[in-house]
C-alpha cells in the first residue's frame, strides 16, 4: 500500500489531431522557456506542433511538457465527455496542474494533465455528482474514489486473471482500464469523471478532501477496488457480471434499503423484481434532493430507478447491425441466460434468422441494445406480436442506471441527506471494508 499522495496522468483528449489551449498564467516549457496565453496543438508526422496565437510555431516534439506556476490553470476546448452515452455533449473545461501532449501516431496525440491526486479528486467529486450534494455524501465519494484509483494504478501492474473470449458464437467482453496505455486514466464515464476546476463551487468540496485526505476502503490488507455508479434499482451487484471472472467480498450483494431485498435467483425473480418498485434509498423522486445532487446534464434522465424502453423489431434489427456489425436478420427472439443478484444480464442470447449469438458482458449487452447506451443490463423482455404471431415490438423493462458494483451514487446521497454519516454509508455498501489514513 502507498504511504505519500501520488501524481497521476489524466488524459483529457485522446487520439485528437488538434487541440485549442489557453494557458491562464505562466507555464514553462522543458527549455525554460515561459508561454501564456492562447496556443493550438496538431499532430504533423509523428510529432505535435505548438503554435501561438499569431500562428507562429512555438515548438515541435514528440512529447511537449508544459509545467505551470503554483496559481497557473490551462483551459482546454471541446471536451467530450458522456462519450457514447445518451448524455455526450462537449464543453470548455479548465484545469491545474501541468499539461502533457503526447504523440500516439502519425495523425494524433493524447492531451494529458498531470496533477496530485487530492486536487484531481476535487474535481472528480463536484463532476461525479453536484458540489451541492451534502457535506458526508462528498465525503463518501471521495474515499471511494480515492480509494478505486490507487487500487486501479496497482492492477495495472498485474496481468488479468481471465481475458475477454471472443467466438463465433459468443462474444464475452468488458472495459477496464488495464486498457489505457501512456497514461493512468481518462477524464470521463469509462473510469471517473473529471471536468476540471469549474465545477469545485462549494465549500463543501475541499471540506470533503481535507476531512478524509489520504483514507482509504481497506480489505485484508489490500486497498479496495471500490467501484461505483449511479443507480442500483434496489440492489448491488456482482463484480463479476460487469468485469472478469472475481468477485470481492466487499462487492458483494447488498439490499439498497433498511429493510433486505431477496436477490434475484430466476427470470421469475427478475420480472417480480423489475415490473415493481420496491423500497430503497435510491428510489426517490423528491425533484429538490435530486436537484442538488446530480450534475445538470444528469438530470435530464429523471426515470432511472425503473424504466422501460420500447423497439420495434426492425428498428432493434438495424440498431444490432451498426453497433455490433452482425446481421442477425429477422429477430426472433432475446433470452437472458445468466444474472447477478441485481437482476442485470451478464450473458444474453440473441437469435435471429442467419444468427445466433450470446452477448456479454454487463456494458456490452447495453451497448448493442441500444443507439448510445441502455441504463443498465437488469430488464426483462416482452415482446408484442401481430395477428399472424410474428413480433411487432420488443420491451424492455428495468431497473437501475449503471454496472451496479459497489456504491450506488444517488442512494449514497439520500442517505447522506436522511442523517447518515460517510462511515456509516461506506460500511453499508462496502460490507467488511474498513477506513484507513494512509497518508
Amino acid at each position: 500500500m502507498i504511504d505519500k499522495e501520488p501524481e497521476i496522468q489524466v488524459a483529457l483528449l485522446q487520439n485528437d489531431n488538434e487541440a485549442r489551449i489557453i494557458l491562464n498564467g505562466s507555464f514553462s516549457l522543458q527549455d525554460g522557456r515561459k508561454l501564456s496565453g492562447r496556443y493550438v496543438a496538431r499532430a504533423d508526422e509523428g510529432k505535435i506542433s505548438l503554435g501561438d496565437s499569431a500562428g507562429q510555431e512555438v515548438i515541435r516534439q514528440k512529447e511537449i511538457l508544459l509545467s505551470g506556476a503554483r496559481d497557473a490553470n490551462f483551459t482546454v476546448s471541446d471536451v467530450k465527455i458522456g462519450i457514447d452515452f445518451h448524455w455526450q455533449q462537449t464543453q470548455e473545461q479548465t484545469f491545474r496542474g501541468d499539461l502533457l501532449l503526447s504523440a500516439d501516431s502519425g495523425s494524433s496525440f493524447t492531451l494529458i494533465n498531470k496533477i496530485l491526486l487530492e486536487n484531481y479528486l476535487e474535481s472528480v467529486i463536484s463532476s461525479e455528482m453536484s458540489a451541492e450534494a451534502p457535506l458526508q455524501f462528498l465525503k463518501v465519494q471521495a474515499i471511494t474514489a480515492r480509494s478505486w484509483l490507487v487500487s486501479m494504478l496497482a492492477k495495472k501492474k498485474v496481468a488479468r486473471t481471465s481475458t475477454p473470449r471472443k467466438t463465433e458464437n459468443e462474444i464475452i467482453v468488458w472495459q477496464d482500464v488495464n486498457d489505457h496505455k501512456g497514461f493512468d486514466v481518462c477524464a470521463d464515464d469509462h473510469c471517473q469523471r473529471y471536468q476540471g476546476i469549474t465545477r469545485i463551487i462549494s465549500e463543501n468540496v475541499h471540506e470533503a478532501i481535507q476531512q478524509t485526505r489520504g483514507n482509504f476502503l481497506v480489505y485484508n490488507g489490500e486497498i479496495c477496488d471500490a467501484r461505483y455508479y449511479k443507480c442500483c434499482g434496489g440492489q448491488t451487484e456482482n463484480f463479476a457480471t460487469a468485469w472478469e471472472d472475481k468477485n470481492y467480498d466487499y462487492l458483494g450483494n447488498v439490499s439498497d434499503d433498511e429493510k433486505p431485498h431477496s436477490p434475484v435467483c430466476s427470470e421469475s425473480d427478475a420480472i417480480r423484481w423489475l415490473t415493481g418498485r420496491p423500497g430503497a434509498y435510491c428510489n426517490t423522486t423528491d425533484e429538490k434532493l435530486l436537484k442538488q445532487i446530480l450534475p445538470a446534464f444528469d438530470q435530464k434522465t429523471p426515470g432511472f430507478y425503473r424504466w422501460q424502453v420500447r423497439y420495434e423489431r426492425k428498428e432493434l434489427e438495424s440498431i444490432l447491425l451498426k453497433k455490433s456489425g452482425i446481421d442477425f436478420g429477422h429477430l426472433l427472439n432475446i433470452e437472458p441466460l445468466e444474472r447477478g443478484p441485481s437482476g442485470r444480464i451478464s450473458r444474453l442470447k440473441i437469435q435471429g434468422s442467419k444468427k445466433t449469438v450470446t452477448v456479454g458482458k454487463e456494458l456490452e449487452i447495453r451497448r448493442w441494445l441500444s443507439n448510445s447506451h441502455l441504463l443498465s443490463s437488469a430488464f426483462v423482455v416482452s415482446v408484442e406480436r401481430n395477428d399472424d404471431g410474428e413480433i411487432n415490438r420488443f420491451i424492455l423493462t428495468g431497473g437501475g442506471w449503471g454496472h451496479g458494483v459497489g456504491l450506488c451514487q444517488i442512494g449514497a446521497a439520500v442517505m447522506a441527506s436522511r442523517g447518515f454519516k460517510a462511515e456509516e454509508i461506506l460500511a453499508h455498501y462496502f460490507k467488511g471494508a474498513e477506513l484507513k489514513k494512509l497518508y
